[in-house]
Formats: structure tokens, C-alpha cells, sequence
């Protein structure tokens, strides 16, 4: 089966214009190089006769092209298309960038997600024209590139961090796939230095243009929790296992400080910062959508709103059951309380489902859904963190006795990365709906960006 072709006319035009709206939604491939570059590669546009574009990295190199050092593709931004198909592709690649397929293999990938291994690489191949497999090491060897180039790290230290299995083998698949070794990259773009104890490192996280950091830093900040999180100016620094990050806006990125003493774990942590901040979101598309309707005004006035996302899905449930029915500052203390009875970091489902959290102000009954929806989560009957589809995972989150429509849609709206969901029932929404004159049936309008459309309704409160 042939993968999903691209448009070569639509394509070459955004190479043409370097159009940043298309970095990282395809790559463009020079045959008399056998480079791959970003749209926005500042070099001269090569000859149409001589390129070849691709959907993903990996798609790329498996065709035999090598990462230009130029415009360095391991720094564009994710594809908004995933997110907003949300199907098993998308949910795949966002499980692969988690580290998933370095934590059980390709095998444990489609358990995860409920198919046969078979299944999973005919959908890869049919759309991308490669396997997971594939895409995983392209992941590896891309975030290896980037800590080679931007950071101390030690060799050894690098192939650990991006997931490889043995230095050997990170050795053998770069000189394989790239035509050098990592030594060898390391000396012509590497600082110098060697890190030492626990890895102090920065990595840059690149995002599309316009993005409204201050309204992300304020979204944040109103409910970072006590002994966990801390948002200082425009600086968010929180604990996350074996370390500590910060992320601080820079021109067209954000800076990822982190302390980590297990750099095996970095990989997971660049994905979930991405998520986070929603740094792979497309504002000239969905401002496009929604400036077109009734939220014109409040599109223009916040140019680049994004979503807040969460560094864990389990977390973010969490804080969605306790903030029900109370203050956004009512529901930071009862979670600050939480933290400082089962912390330093925030509990797992495992270890939340068996904690006494009794005597912090909870009521019975959100004790009870808080402990039922951390034994399913912990139990796999529920998976947050990208391995349903979520409609499924809303629908699994209503069989929770004590979460209704309104708490399943705001998790599957930070959580679940869904571009379309709706907190039902929301009273700010309505009152701002109805203050900006705006009509309930316009809801439907707002697709397949409802999400976006709360935030904006949201922040103009």
C-alpha cells in the first residue's frame, strides 16, 4: 500500500516562501544532496526536478536522507494534523515521543493501543510509508542530534538519554543513518565540557508563531500547586521525577532547563513540556477558523492563545475532580495538601489509590471518585496519557461515579489533547457567551477548535 501523498505544487510554493505555517507538517528532501531540510531552511530553494518531500523524518531516512545541519529538522515543531485527527496514528507517534516503544518495544506499543503488531505497522506504512519501528529511531536519533549539538552531555550519557540500548548500537545507527558518528558531530557543532552528578541541561523547544505566553504564564500560574509548582514572572519551574525543569519563553522557543538524575527519562520529559505548553498547536489555522465567527474580538485581542496541556493525565484528573463546584484557589490548597500528605511530587494512581487522604478537606464523596478513578487509571482501564482515543476515554471517565459531563470534557480537553472539546455546563462560558451576546448554537461553529474557543472565552473573563 502506497503512503498518503502530499501536494508537490502546494509543497514547493511553502519551501519557496520558507512559510513557517508549514514547519514540521512535511520535509523537504534534496536528491542532489541527500539532505532533508524544514520549509524554512534558509538555503537556496533547490530546483523542483531535484526534491522529493515526506510527511515525517522518518519517511525521510528510510529513503536515505541525512538531517540538514543548517535548519536542523530535530527542532521543528510536532504536526497540529495528529492531534486534531486524534486517530491511532496520532495516538501512536504521541506514545512514541513518550518513550513508549523504548519502554516495551513495537510489541508493547499495540498492546498499549489495542491492536496486533501487524496492524499497527500496515497503518504506518500506509500513511507515512515506514514502521514504527522507524519513526522510534528517528525519534532517538533526532533528540541525540540535539543534545550532541546543544549540550555537554557525554557521548555515553546521549545515546542513554535519547533511548538507545547500548553506546554500540547509538554509534552504529548514526554513522548508518547519518554518515557520522557522534564524536564526530560533537566536535564540529558540540560545547564543550562534561556534566557532571545529576544532568544540568538546556534544551530549546521550538514553537509556531504568534504565541501567547503571557496568557499560558497566567492560566498556570493561577493554578500551579503549592510544593510543586512555581510560577515566577514569566519563569515555571516544577518537580518531576529524579529532577526538577524550568521553562522561560525565548524568541520563537521556550528554554527547558532540567535537572534530572536519570537522563534515560529526558525523552518523556521534552515530550510532556511540548504538551504542556502546546507548542505543536497551528494559531494561523485556528485563528483562521475562529476569527471568522462570533469570537472575532476576542481572537484579535490574544493572537496565538493556546490550551494549557498537563504534564500527566493522571494529575490533571485529579485536579478536574477537586476543582469541582469550588475556586480555582479553594482547589490549589486541597491540591497543595495532597501533595505535602504523598509527595514530594505528585502521586501516581497506584500510590494514590491506596493513600490516606483523609483530614485535608475532601469530601467523602470526591474521596470515593478519586480513589475509584485512580484504581481504573492504575488498573489500565483508563489510559491519559495518549493510548485512547478520546471518545473512549471520555466515556470510560463517566463510569466513574462522581464525574460528569463537565469534568470528562475538561480533562479530555488538557489531558487528552482533544482540539474540540467542550467543559459542558461551564458557568464562565455560558455567562460569557451570554455577556458577548453570543448564542449557545454558536458552540457548533467553533468546530473542530471548540477548545480554543473556551480558552478564548475563558480569558476574556
Amino acid at each position: 500500500m502506497a503512503p498518503v501523498e502530499l501536494d508537490f505544487d502546494a509543497c514547493y510554493r511553502a519551501v519557496s516562501a520558507r512559510d513557517a505555517r508549514f514547519d514540521g507538517r512535511f520535509y523537504t528532501a534534496v536528491k542532489t544532496t541527500r539532505i532533508y531540510c524544514r520549509p524554512i531552511c534558509p538555503a537556496r530553494t533547490p530546483a523542483s526536478r531535484n526534491v522529493r518531500f515526506y510527511r515525517h523524518a522518518a519517511s525521510a531516512e528510510a529513503a536515505g536522507f541525512r538531517p540538514c545541519k543548517r535548519c536542523r529538522p530535530e527542532l521543528s515543531p510536532g504536526d497540529p494534523g495528529w492531534d486534531l485527527r486524534g486517530d491511532l496514528i496520532g495516538r501512536a507517534l504521541r506514545l512514541i515521543d513518550d518513550g513508549a516503544a523504548d519502554d516495551t518495544g513495537i510489541a508493547g506499543l499495540a498492546r498499549r493501543l489495542h491492536i496486533t503488531e501487524r496492524h499497527l505497522h500496515r497503518l504506518f506504512v500506509a500513511e507515512l510509508g515506514v514502521g514504527p519501528l522507524a519513526v522510534a529511531r528517528t525519534r532517538r536519533l533526532l533528540l541525540a542530534k540535539q543534545l550532541l549539538t546543544e549540550t555537554p552531555l557525554p557521548v555515553t550519557e546521549v545515546a542513554f538519554a535519547a533511548g538507545f540500548g547500548s553506546v554500540r548500537q547509538f554509534n552504529a545507527t548514526m554513522r548508518e543513518t547519518y554518515g557520522f558518528t557522534p564524536s564526530e558531530l560533537r566536535a564540529t557543532a558540540g560545547p564543550s565540557g562534561v556534566a557532571e552528578g545529576a544532568a544540568e541541561l538546556r534544551l530549546r523547544l521550538h514553537r509556531r508563531e504568534p504565541y501567547d505566553v503571557s496568557g499560558m504564564y497566567a492560566f498556570l500560574a493561577s493554578r500551579a500547586i503549592p510544593g510543586l509548582e512555581t510560577v515566577d514572572g514569566l519563569s515555571y519551574t516544577r518537580l518531576v521525577p529524579g529532577g526538577t525543569l524550568t521553562l522561560t519563553p525565548a524568541p520563537g522557543a521556550f528554554n527547558l532547563d532540567i535537572t534530572l538524575d536519570d537522563t534515560r527519562q529526558l525523552a518523556r520529559v521534552v515530550a510532556r513540556c511540548r504538551r504542556l505548553l502546546d507548542l505543536d498547536a497551528d494559531p494561523a489555522a485556528i485563528a483562521a477558523a475562529l476569527g471568522s465567527t462570533s469570537l472575532e474580538p476576542l481572537v484579535l485581542a490574544r493572537p496565538g492563545l493556546r490550551v494549557p496541556g498537563t504534564f500527566d493525565g493522571f494529575e490533571l484528573a485529579v485536579r478536574a475532580v477537586v476543582g469541582q463546584q469550588i475556586s480555582v484557589a479553594g482547589a490549589r490548597t486541597l491540591l497543595g495538601r495532597i501533595v505535602t500528605r504523598t509527595g514530594p511530587l505528585f502521586p501516581s494512581a497506584a500510590v494514590l489509590a491506596e493513600s490516606d487522604l483523609t483530614g485535608l478537606g475532601l469530601t467523602t464523596r470526591r474521596l470515593a471518585t478519586m480513589r475509584d478513578l485512580a484504581f481504573r487509571v492504575a488498573d489500565g482501564q483508563i489510559d491519559l496519557d495518549g493510548g485512547m482515543q478520546p471518545s473512549e476515554a471520555v466515556a470510560a471517565l463517566l463510569k466513574v461515579p462522581g464525574i460528569g459531563p463537565w469534568t470528562a470534557s475538561y480533562i479530555a480537553l488538557r489531558a487528552l489533547r482533544d482540539p474540540d472539546a467542550w467543559p459542558t455546563g461551564d458557568l464562565v462560558l455560558n455567562k460569557r457567551m451570554a455577556a458577548l451576546g453570543i448564542p449557545a448554537d454558536h458552540v457548533e461553529r467553533w468546530r473542530p477548535w471548540r477548545a480554543y474557543a473556551a480558552l478564548h472565552l475563558w480569558s476574556s473573563s
